[in-house]
């Protein structure tokens, strides 16, 4: 790859609680996964994010969740497709409104926590977002898991897609993210997890948590705003690809 995106989930605080440093990543990452409100983040400080994200050329998605603000949307839930249809719709409209504020615009929607997963592997729940995603914007670009069934159905439905790898996520041999609550599902060592998307640059392949190489297909790499040393491994990501000339750029 000569370029490849790199993005982060941001406008997570909500009032007094912080969650994560965006104005840092801002300077790092080339696309934002914006909160919006359903499992983190309030107006004014998604307001405030989306506005910096505009200041340096960061482009901008709506991370819809499921309505769950106290589990921080990794609960799984089981909403009828007409909720699920309405509340992506929702979030969608809310971050146009404010990107609209802010002088940008929402390019992508990455459903995040138990929705992403979920939607991986349930048909029901990924047709709802996906139909939502059409009915708010079609030329909206669908982000999720690489190789995953979604990415299909959206492809068939006439959604752009985009897949994505995550930095500092461990991977299942069955190309899944190891669950939270297992060891090794969050990688910390910001050296390792740089060398680790280099490999995956040049070669296309990603090492699981039980040695299989996994062959991968993305056009976008993920570090999580909320790990912790989240800003020092989009750094050590961005730094190692451009000492070997591959360039950060958005997708959309």
């Amino acid at each position: 790859m000569a370029s490849v995106d790199l993005n982060s989930d941001l406008g997570e605080s909500y009032g007094a609680w912080t969650m994560g440093d965006d104005a840092a990543m801002l300077g790092v990452v080339s696309s934002a996964n914006i909160a919006c409100g359903f499992h983190a983040g309030d107006p004014a400080g998604i307001l405030k994010t989306v506005r910096n994200a505009a200041a340096h050329h960061v482009a901008i998605g709506a991370h819809v969740s499921y309505p769950d603000r106290a589990g921080f949307g990794r609960r799984d839930m089981d909403v009828t497709s007409e909720d699920l249809i309405g509340d992506v719709i929702y979030q969608i409209g809310a971050l146009q409104g404010i990107a609209k504020a802010a002088g940008t615009e929402v390019r992508y929607v990455k459903p995040h926590g138990a929705l992403y997963n979920h939607i991986t592997n349930h048909e029901r729940q990924a047709m709802a977002v996906i139909k939502a995603v059409k009915l708010a914007d079609p030329a909206l670009v669908l982000m999720g898991l690489a190789g995953t069934k979604v990415l299909e159905l959206a492809r068939a439905e006439g959604l752009a897609v985009m897949p994505e790898i995550f930095a500092d996520r461990g991977y299942t041999p069955q190309g899944l993210l190891v669950p939270r609550r297992d060891l090794g599902a969050v990688l910390h060592d910001a050296d390792q997890v740089a060398e680790r998307m280099l490999k995956f640059v040049r070669t296309g392949s990603l090492t699981a948590n039980d040695g299989t190489e996994l062959r991968i297909a993305a056009g976008s790499i993920c570090v999580h705003g909320d790990s912790p040393g989240a800003v020092a491994m989009a750094k050590a990501i961005r730094l190692r690809f451009e000492a070997e000339g591959i360039a950060i750029k958005p997708f959309a």
